[in-house]
């Protein structure tokens, strides 16, 4: 991502707590505060250390890093987003983390389109 698409200070994680909404499954918890003013997206990721060592946390933190780097073109411009991962992620490969991201940024109304589910023929 990059830098200007990310929340980096504790305050404005804080605020996006504090006066945002919620939105999860048993993967993440997403949290998000709506911005009119602001243009772009602007994405925070938190991995607890209940997660592991940091080697699993970095590793974490890079796949989800990947799936939104695809994603973030498709999601509404004025928010502030707060990832949260919790533990099952950290047994998960790409393509799973991939599906439940997107399964939760679904949930929490983020994408600018609706998203259809991929019909099998």
């Amino acid at each position: 991502m990059r830098k200007q698409h990310r929340l980096q200070k504790n305050e404005d994680f804080q605020q996006v707590f504090q006066h945002g909404f919620s939105a999860a499954n048993r993967q993440f918890v997403v949290y998000q505060l709506q911005k009119p003013e602001q243009q772009t997206i602007r994405i925070g990721l938190s991995v607890s250390k209940k997660l592991g060592n940091a080697v699993l946390r970095n590793r974490t933190k890079r796949l989800m890093k990947e799936v939104l780097r695809d994603t973030a073109e498709e999601l509404k411009q004025d928010r502030d987003v707060v990832i949260i991962a919790r533990k099952p992620v950290t047994a998960m490969d790409l393509g799973e983390i991939e599906k439940s991201l997107r399964h939760v940024l679904n949930v929490a109304k983020l994408f600018q389109k609706p998203q259809r589910k991929n019909m099998k023929r």
